[in-house]
């Protein structure tokens, strides 16, 4: 491709974007399906603007790479353990009943081999992850029971995709061959294990000794060649490039430059998933809908019908949804997914699956994600449900100098934390979402409180979060709360955060986040009462202030115990009562002293008798 047809290439691309996109999310369709309708415009099909569709897909994969190290990213081994049971639970009985319904639908109605069947079932048992977690996002509902649950199946089917994407090429070698190809398992899991362990002892010094040249450019740089080469080497023994993603994203997990990651790649993962939604958009045959229409819309009713029947009782269930928000789960998840085109793809390319069972099911998937939005929209106004939406307009942001500190949350907590800020001439930017209390501030002329939403990454950029040092969460609404770190940590990985925590829940999921130390805002208040208790019980004001403070270091200690089996109930009320014994025989321990002190001080006194 030569540079100018290159610069007309990505002119239409942008163009296109730029268009579809805005026009999607203004009427809450999303994103995705702005950047499928873009690929189906500029494609072939229609007017033909571009015409190198296949150097395209070989480009906008690497967005889906990009996607799944990211993935890795997030599931770090502590936070899959806490939340165990709804993703190996409801996501795994959700993925498998799916697969195995759609699987034996494909074999048995229409005639596909079983190899066919096995890659169809799994691919579409898959739902969207950019759609699901976008419309919640977007509606505000990502903390909501049926958000939490859906969010669990999600993170599940993310993990399935990865052994079904290392599965096709599998199932191609053995047909090919009339049985399993022993030495091509061997070269695959010695590959994992050559990644697995070098990844483990070489990641974190590269990225250490990366990080003492302190330049933006070289971090990102590193981020990206360690992508690039676990996917490049994973391709190279006959797997999967996304398998070799994954890992790597799996081995910094734990990483203390997980955010910094993020926070590098999350724009080149933007703009390469969209270049992927196009080019899936560019590649569909839409001549199937005018030919077979019947066809192509009874796969796109069936999949619904089929994956919401399954999902309606496993929310019920499994989830412990009421009935109205299993529906929702059920109307999110029905659709296909991302990861249903990279496989789908991969089994064409292998003869697993025919060209015209390819198009067919990529334009039935395409359609039932653009039905997504739409099926949300009329569920929540079949249940009486309204997106959440501001009041009135948000103030425009403008700091009279760069902020130190950023507060979110301009509550009892937050009006604390800016009153010692302002006597001290620390330059401070708050953010209140609730119109009565900005109105009720607004009369003491608090030049520094702005309208708005500390949710949203834009309003933070233009409270200058990049130049703030200091990150104070102060809302008082736990799931808001939740929301916000989760964004600090991913657009602002520098800031410093310090969190309110409602409750030890509260805490274990702000821990999750990577917030070492959450503030409880009743706990400290709490000692002080329990210490004028003891005083007022006749105890000496050391003496309690003593035990005040064995009490505190005790419960700080458990709660660090209680994070890593905080989803275990039993293991919860077990470690409670635990704690209780050990507590009172350290107290005990410190009073047995004093008591023979006070027993001996009160014994009278006994005089020999004269010889």
């Amino acid at each position: 491709m030569d540079s100018h047809h290159f610069l007309q290439t990505a002119l239409v691309f942008l163009l296109a974007t730029v268009i579809a996109v805005p026009l999607t999310k203004r009427f809450r369709l999303g994103s995705v399906l702005g950047y499928l309708g873009a690929g189906v415009v500029i494609g072939p099909q229609l007017l033909g603007l571009v015409s190198d569709t296949v150097g395209v897909a070989a480009i906008s994969e690497f967005g889906v790479v990009l996607m799944l190290f990211v993935i890795g990213l997030e599931l770090s081994p502590q936070r899959l353990w806490v939340m165990r049971r709804s993703v190996f639970g409801t996501g795994a009985l959700q993925v498998l009943t799916s697969a195995l319904a759609i699987g034996g639908v494909a074999y048995v109605l229409f005639g596909l081999t079983g190899k066919a069947a096995t890659i169809v079932g799994g691919s579409l048992a898959l739902s969207s992850t950019a759609f699901g977690l976008q419309i919640l996002a977007e509606r505000k509902e990502a903390g909501t029971a049926y958000g939490r649950q859906a969010f669990s199946i999600l993170l599940f089917q993310d993990l399935a995709a990865i052994p079904l994407i290392a599965m096709v090429p599998l199932l191609a070698t053995s047909s090919s061959r009339h049985g399993v190809d022993l030495m091509g398992i061997a070269r695959t899991v010695g590959a994992i294990v050559v990644v697995m362990v070098g990844g483990r002892y070489l990641l974190r010094p590269v990225f250490r000794f990366v990080a003492k040249a302190n330049a933006v450019e070289v971090s990102t740089a590193t981020a990206l060649l360690v992508v690039m080469g676990t996917a490049w080497l994973m391709e190279r023994v006959g797997v999967s490039s996304t398998l070799g993603a994954f890992l790597a994203g799996v081995l910094l997990a734990d990483s203390e430059y997980r955010h910094e990651l993020e926070s590098h790649l999350e724009p080149f993962k933007g703009l390469l998933l969209g270049l992927f939604f196009i080019s899936v958009g560019m590649s569909m045959d839409l001549t199937l809908l005018l030919h077979q229409p019947w066809l192509v819309l009874g796969l796109v009713l069936g999949l619904l019908l089929l994956k919401g029947a399954l999902l309606w009782p496993l929310g019920r269930t499994l989830g412990g949804l009421d009935g109205n928000d299993a529906l929702r789960l059920a109307v999110l998840l029905a659709c296909g997914g991302e990861f249903a085109f990279v496989v789908l793809k991969q089994a064409g390319e292998q003869q697993l699956v025919n060209a015209t069972v390819h198009g067919v099911l990529v334009l039935a998937i395409t359609l039932s994600m653009a039905l997504t939005p739409v099926l949300v929209v009329l569920a929540a106004k079949l249940l009486d449900v309204q997106a959440k939406s501001p009041e009135r307009e948000y103030d425009t942001i403008t700091p009279d100098a760069p902020p130190r500190v950023i507060i979110a949350g301009f509550g009892r907590v937050g009006q604390i934390v800016g009153r010692m800020l302002r006597a001290q001439n620390i330059p401070f930017v708050a953010l209140e979402s609730s119109v009565e209390q900005m109105d009720t501030l607004r009369r003491f002329s608090n030049t520094s409180l702005f309208f708005g939403d500390p949710a949203r990454p834009d309003l933070l950029r233009a409270a200058q979060a990049d130049k703030a040092e200091v990150f104070v969460l102060a809302t008082d609404d736990p799931q808001a709360n939740l929301r916000i770190a989760r964004l600090v940590r991913r657009q602002f990985p520098h800031l410093k955060l310090v969190a309110r925590a409602r409750n030890r829940q509260h805490a274990f999921r702000l821990m999750d986040l990577g917030v070492d130390e959450p503030v409880r805002e009743t706990f400290h208040s709490s000692l002080k009462m329990t210490r004028k208790t003891l005083e007022a019980l006749g105890m000496a004001h050391e003496q309690a202030v003593d035990r005040v403070e064995r009490f505190r270091r005790h419960d700080e200690k458990l709660l660090r115990t209680q994070y890593l089996v905080y989803d275990d109930e039993t293991r919860l009320v077990q470690t409670s009562i635990e704690a209780l014994s050990d507590l009172q025989k350290l107290l005990d321990a410190d009073m047995q002293p004093e008591a023979e002190r006070e027993r001996l001080t009160a014994a009278p006194v006994s005089v020999p008798d004269p010889d």
